[in-house]
């Protein structure tokens, strides 16, 4: 397989200059070989995932969180990321998660996505159907609302978006204390690991690698 030709498909779906500016989505370790055999598809690249890489003989790994700084050890494997570029695209990170829990999209509000409902849901309703993916979630409720109508979600940190949309509900990781604490809004902290764990399976997917692609047997840090 031409490492190339499979970022092709993944910057087609996902384009680099979507990415923030802040942002080092695409190429972390652009290795000697051209043609790679397998590919690790995680979420992030650590230590563990290197070593996972490894020992399944993959000479490449995409994944969704980016690279900042690249330990020498790993300049002879190939990895690739798409982070915010993935986020935003049509399709991306946090259209998957509103799919795998069996909502439909109503509106793009750049790296929030909106859900309105055919028929209102009960805070319970909308609870269980997130500890699916997260059994230890969080959420907090200080208007004391039951019925939900409308749903926000991003994927990852979207703190920074609580209360700027019209939403009954908003469904995100990485939720800050003042924030919840000021919030008009009910707002569920899934977790960022688990808000974004099906990203390695959408790579999978867009690169269309098949059996050559594995993906990474990978944890959230909290216990």
């Amino acid at each position: 397989m031409n490492k190339y030709e499979i970022v092709q498909k993944i910057e087609k779906f996902a384009p680099l200059e979507t990415q923030e500016k802040w942002d080092c989505s695409g190429w972390g370790v652009n290795a000697e070989q051209v043609n790679v055999k397998k590919i690790l598809f995680a979420l992030t690249v650590t230590d563990d995932i290197v070593k996972q890489a490894r020992q399944n003989n993959c000479d490449m790994i995409i994944s969704h969180h980016p690279l900042f700084y690249v330990p020498l050890e790993w300049s002879d494997i190939n990895i690739y990321s798409a982070h915010t570029n993935l986020d935003i695209a049509e399709g991306g990170t946090t259209d998957t998660l509103i799919q795998k829990l069996g909502f439909k999209k109503s509106e793009n509000q750049g790296f929030v996505r909106i859900v309105i409902l055919n028929k209102p849901i009960s805070l319970d309703e909308l609870k269980n159907k997130l500890l699916t993916i997260s059994p230890k979630l969080r959420y907090i409720n200080n208007l004391n609302k039951t019925e939900i109508r409308s749903i926000a979600f991003c994927a990852g940190s979207g703190s920074e978006f609580i209360n700027r949309t019209d939403t009954d509900a908003f469904v995100t990781g990485d939720l800050k204390f003042h924030t919840a604490l000021d919030s008009k809004q009910i707002v569920f902290d899934i977790g960022h690991f688990e808000s974004e764990i099906f990203a390695p399976e959408l790579l999978k997917e867009i690169t269309q690698v098949g059996e050559r692609g594995i993906i990474a047997d990978e944890k959230s840090p909290f216990i």
